[in-house]
C-alpha cells in the first residue's frame, strides 16, 4: 500500500462539518496494517446533498461509509435496511454496502463498551450515572445495560427534555431513572461509573467541567469516570477525577472502539489493530487544529 492505484477502493465519513475528523487518520492506520488496498476520506456532505451522495458513492463502488452529525438520524429513511440495534438506538453511524443500496448499523454502543471490557471492568449490579440526554447518551445507556449495570441514572438540566429522553431510553434499558441536575449531589457518592455525554469541557472551552469541585469531591476513590470528549485529552473532568483517585477513560478510546468495530464489519477481518489506531490518532492530535470541533455527539 504505497499509493492510490486504479484498484484502490474508497471508504468515507460523511458529515457537515467533517474536516476536523480523526476517523481518516485512525482508519487508514488500521487499513495499512491489514494490507488492504483501501483509502478512507472525510467528505463534507450537506443535508440536502445526502441522498445523491449515498447514491453516487454506491455507484462508485465505495466499500463502506460512516455518517456523523447532522446525518445520523436523517440517513435512516434513505437506507435499504437498518439493523435491529441501530433501530433501537434511533441512529446510524456505519453503512454496509449491499447490492442495491446501504444497510445502516450503529457501532457507538460497542465503541463505548470496548475500553471498559478491555480493562476488565466488572459493572454487574453497579450504579451508573450518565450526564446528558443527547444522541450519544442513548448508546451509553444501552451499553451500561449490556454491561450489567443494575441501576442507570440519567442527569439532565432541562426536566422536559429529560423526561422525553427517559421515555425513549426505556427501549434500551430496564427502568432508567432521571436525576435533575440540582440533585446530583445526592447520588454522586453512590455510583461506580460516571459518563459525561455533554459537550462541556470540549475545545475550545477546555477549562469547563460538567461537575463542580465539591461534586467531584463526593466521588469515591476508584470510581470510573468516562468522558466521551476526545479533544482535549485529558479533559478537565478527567484530570480532576484522577486527582481524586478515580479511574478514567477518555473519548479517544470510544472513537477507536467504534471505528474498529466498523472496519471489522466492512472487511470481515477480526484482527483490526486498535493500537495502531490509537497511536495515529494521538499523533494527529498534537498538530495545531485547523478546523472547528463539532459538538461531541458523533463517533467521527
Amino acid at each position: 500500500m504505497t499509493g492510490i492505484r486504479g484498484s484502490t477502493k474508497l471508504l468515507a465519513v460523511l458529515g457537515d462539518p467533517v474536516g476536523h475528523s480523526l476517523s481518516p487518520v485512525l482508519q487508514n492506520a488500521a487499513i495499512r496494517k491489514l494490507g488492504l488496498d483501501w483509502r478512507y476520506m472525510a467528505l463534507p456532505v450537506s443535508a440536502a446533498a445526502l441522498p445523491v451522495a449515498l447514491e453516487g458513492l454506491h455507484a462508485l463502488g465505495a466499500v463502506g461509509l460512516n455518517v456523523t452529525i447532522p446525518h445520523k438520524q436523517a440517513v435512516m429513511p434513505l437506507l435499504q435496511a437498518v439493523t435491529p440495534l441501530a433501530q433501537r438506538l434511533g441512529a446510524v453511524n456505519t453503512l454496509l454496502r449491499q447490492p442495491h443500496g446501504w444497510t445502516g448499523d450503529n457501532t457507538d454502543m460497542v465503541g463505548f463498551m470496548a475500553p471498559l471490557q478491555r480493562q476488565g471492568v466488572d459493572l454487574r449490579n453497579t450504579t451508573a450515572l450518565v450526564l446528558g440526554g443527547g444522541g450519544s447518551a442513548r448508546a451509553v445507556v444501552a451499553g451500561c445495560s449490556a454491561l450489567g449495570c443494575g441501576r442507570i441514572l440519567v442527569a439532565g438540566r432541562h426536566s422536559q427534555r429529560l423526561e422525553r429522553f427517559l421515555a425513549d431510553a426505556r427501549r434500551l434499558a430496564d427502568h432508567p431513572e432521571g436525576v435533575p441536575w440540582p440533585g446530583l449531589d445526592a447520588v454522586l457518592a453512590s455510583v461506580e461509573l460516571v459518563v459525561n455525554t455533554t459537550p462541556v469541557g470540549m475545545s475550545p472551552a477546555a477549562n469547563a467541567c460538567p461537575l463542580t469541585p465539591p461534586q467531584l469531591d463526593r466521588l469515591r476513590p476508584h470510581t470510573w469516570v468516562y468522558d466521551i470528549i476526545y479533544t482535549p485529552r485529558p479533559t478537565t473532568l478527567l484530570r480532576q477525577a484522577r486527582a481524586r483517585g478515580c479511574a478514567t477513560v477518555d473519548g479517544l478510546a470510544m472513537l477507536v472502539g467504534q471505528g474498529a468495530a466498523a472496519l471489522r464489519r466492512w472487511s470481515g477481518r477480526p484482527e483490526v489493530d486498535e493500537d495502531a489506531m490509537r497511536t495515529a490518532a494521538s499523533a494527529a492530535q498534537t498538530a495545531p487544529p485547523q478546523f472547528p470541533t463539532e459538538p461531541r455527539d458523533a463517533p467521527a
